[in-house]
């Protein structure tokens, strides 16, 4: 933990543009953007993947989508709607292993990715 780059987010030891934060989770923007509008999701408690979550974490994937909709109205996007992305483990492109949503928005979205 002491050297997954999300916690020292959380514990404000690296910068970040918080754009939402709650007991639970924390929201910031992605240096790397795919979309226009390109944010992270990510639980303040440190869970690697989702095969590691415990049955007392079962609130934070309802927490997590609650903050995504509840970001989403704020920035306006309700009628235009977001996509919400997780990758689990390397294989699906897991680069941080710290359990996340990548909430993308800003312009029309393709199925499947391109």
């Amino acid at each position: 933990m002491q050297e997954c780059i999300f916690c020292k987010i959380i514990n404000r030891e690296i910068p970040a543009d918080i754009v939402y934060e709650d007991d639970h989770i924390l929201a910031f923007k992605d240096i790397q953007p795919a979309a226009p509008i390109h944010l992270l999701f990510i639980p303040k408690k440190h869970i690697p993947t989702f095969f590691d979550l415990e049955p007392e974490d079962s609130h934070i994937i309802g927490d997590l989508q609650r903050a995504a909709a509840t970001v989403a109205r704020e920035m306006g996007l309700k009628e235009r709607g977001f996509r919400l992305v997780s990758n689990c483990m390397k294989d699906a492109g897991q680069l941080v292993f710290h359990m996340h949503y990548h909430f993308l928005a800003g312009r029309p979205l393709q199925w499947p990715p391109g």
